[in-house]
């Protein structure tokens, strides 16, 4: 997941050099909003065997019922990317210190610089 942070906050570098222009901060959130919910569907996808699921999620601080019922779940791992439980587990504060670059952020300190009065 490192390798993956490393290429996807370069990514969003260019990405938001390049788009740095629109004044909507509400795009930003929505694209930040989709990207981790896409990188808790990556954690999830590589727990592949219920109970390494279920050892994640309370590893993460989730309660046993929870982390049981969701980690035997036979949902997707996009449906259960949006479930309560991984959002708790795999939250904005624990994606970003993780290493994760929010686009809104990105945006917020880039965008001033580009603007022309």
């Amino acid at each position: 997941m490192r390798q993956r942070y490393q290429e996807l906050n370069r990514y969003f570098r260019g990405w938001v050099g390049y788009f740095g222009l629109v004044p909507i901060k509400s795009y930003f959130s929505e694209r930040d909003k989709w990207v981790r919910r896409r990188i808790r569907c990556c954690y999830w996808k590589q727990s592949k065997n219920p109970r390494t699921r279920i050892a994640n999620l309370k590893r993460l601080g989730i309660r046993e019922h929870e982390a049981v019922t969701h980690g035997v779940s036979s949902k997707g791992p996009w449906v259960m990317s949006a479930s309560q439980a991984v959002h708790e587990a795999l939250s904005v504060d624990y994606l970003a210190a993780a290493g994760l670059v929010s686009l809104r952020d990105l945006w917020s300190t880039l965008a001033p610089w580009k603007r022309t009065a």
